[in-house]
């Protein structure tokens, strides 16, 4: 029985190169060996893409190396080429092709798989079967490099072009969330054209309709990555300078809990496609004043708390609207929701955001939800290639020409 060959694509160009490149680790180093054919691909910051000793030096930090290499090496595509056409702009080669339908091989359970199924990317000569994309933020879970996979007819973890674009969009996120009945916090959408044209406007807009403080997001960006906590007028005009230099939209949304009291910070791993199922309730408790990319990755005064102190009943609940939020935003494969709950006497609950492609080394909150959920980490990577050959397979039922 042959292994399938999954391809590890992370890095790219997104302000959470870094944070892929942790994952991508983790993700190579626990993934079964006996089961997979690993292929690392790596994505420089400039766009450059990189397989075999070149993406492992990426890895290790050699990013001027294995660029140079790769700058050097004859037919190399870059991002944005004009001669690279879909799909070869997944090769580092310009001289390899898409592969005509394989021969049926079997998969990693023993069941066989049809033909079409390896009409897979052929990277350096070898196909490719699954690509497990460890990309995250812009280019890596906003349905951009989804729908190169789309176009390449090749399976791959995570969900599709629609689930990732509004996972990483919060303004329409949040319109898919309200659609669905799940409660939010109030909040104000926004374009960077408004505010720098009608700053006064905008202000006077977002007080009208919001209490301080207000908790304001680029729309399209994860790992808090350019978000703001204002806590009265003087502190908000900044914080949507930052914001605008991210996205050209913004979300200002109100803070739970008041000016003297934090919203409990609740996260929830959502697993699996058509019949997703959801992991413990876990909680986060920021070393500084709110869960920023600091407190996520650099500070290390955050704690985790694995199963969140809840009642039973609270425990279902948000786990019944992480399952809710999943499918509102028409996610597969895997999702982490973000809950805030207020720290008063009504202990209300509120969905925050969802996130298509959260942090994956062993120690993110990802893996640690489902480990305390009864499932290992290395069990979840295979559990996340099987729902991605499962997702593939059921896109295959479709026909895409009238006979």
């Amino acid at each position: 029985m042959k292994k399938l060959r999954v391809g590890v694509l992370f890095g790219g160009r997104s302000g959470e190169h870094e944070v892929s490149l942790l994952s991508a680790a983790s993700v190579l180093e626990a993934i079964d060996k006996r089961k997979f054919e690993v292929v690392p691909i790596g994505i420089t910051k400039e766009g450059h893409w990189l397989t075999s000793s070149n993406a492992e030096r990426l890895l290790t930090g050699g990013v001027a190396t294995a660029t140079q290499s790769a700058l050097a090496a004859p037919g190399t595509l870059r991002a944005g080429d004009p001669s690279a056409t879909v799909p070869a702009a997944l090769l580092t080669d310009a001289r390899a092709a898409v592969l005509p339908p394989a021969p049926v091989r079997q998969d990693f359970s023993g069941e066989m798989l049809p033909a079409s199924t390896h009409e897979a990317v052929c990277l350096n000569g070898q196909s490719l079967d699954v690509i497990f994309p460890v990309l995250h933020g812009t280019f890596g879970e906003d349905g951009t490099i989804q729908g190169l996979f789309e176009l390449a007819g090749i399976a791959y973890v995570g969900s599709g072009v629609l689930g990732s674009s509004t996972g990483m969009d919060k303004d329409v996120m949040k319109k898919l969330f309200a659609f669905s009945g799940l409660p939010m916090v109030k909040h104000v959408s926004l374009l960077r054209a408004e505010w720098q044209d009608s700053p006064r406007k905008v202000v006077g807009r977002i007080e009208a309709a919001l209490k301080y403080p207000l908790f304001v997001k680029p729309a399209n960006l994860g790992s808090s990555v350019g978000i703001s906590k204002a806590h009265d007028r003087r502190e908000l005009g900044p914080a949507l300078s930052l914001a605008a230099t991210f996205d050209r939209k913004i979300v200002v949304e109100q803070g739970v809990g008041g000016a003297k009291r934090r919203a409990r910070e609740l996260e929830v791993g959502v697993l699996g496609n058509d019949k997703p199922e959801a992991s413990v309730v876990g909680e986060i408790v920021p070393g500084k004043e709110f869960y920023d990319y600091e407190a996520k990755y650099l500070s290390e005064g955050s704690v985790p708390i694995i199963p969140a102190k809840l009642t039973r009943q609270q425990t279902k609940r948000i786990q019944q609207m992480a399952i809710a939020a999943f499918q509102a935003c028409d996610c597969a494969g895997l999702a982490r929701v973000d809950f805030l709950m207020d720290p008063g006497k009504t202990q209300r609950i509120y969905v925050n955001e969802l996130n298509t492609l959260p942090g994956f080394t062993s120690i993110s909150m990802y893996p640690k939800l489902w480990a305390a959920s009864g499932v290992a980490y290395s069990t979840l990577i295979t559990r996340l290639i099987e729902l991605a050959v499962e997702r593939h397979r059921e896109k295959e039922q479709n026909s895409y020409s009238v006979k």
